[in-house]
């Protein structure tokens, strides 16, 4: 229940959070999106989500393997992605699926 209200929270407040917080962008930057999760009562241990939400993808390649190196970005991705599929949930987290 727990990893379930975590998810949904960052497909629901971290944009707003974000725009709120640095301004309406396209994208956001690691430090943006990290201090965001940590001030705001995200739970951290979906960083790398908020990395792959809201990070253009050569710097979510770099973060991530700077970050969390032992992280299969791809992997990660789909485990989130099937897991919302049997939760029956989107949100803002239909993006994962483009």
């Amino acid at each position: 229940m727990f990893k379930r209200r975590a998810i949904k929270k960052y497909g629901n407040k971290l944009l707003p959070k974000l725009q709120h917080r640095y301004g309406e962008q396209t994208f956001y930057n690691a430090s943006q999106v990290r201090a965001t999760i940590y001030q705001c009562n995200f739970n951290p241990s979906y960083l790398p989500l908020g990395y792959l939400l809201f990070l253009d993808s050569c710097d979510l390649s770099k973060v991530i393997t700077i970050e969390f190196p032992e992280l299969c970005i791809r992997k990660y991705k789909e485990e989130i992605k099937d897991y919302l599929n049997e939760r029956k949930y989107y949100g803002y987290l239909k993006l994962l699926s483009i």
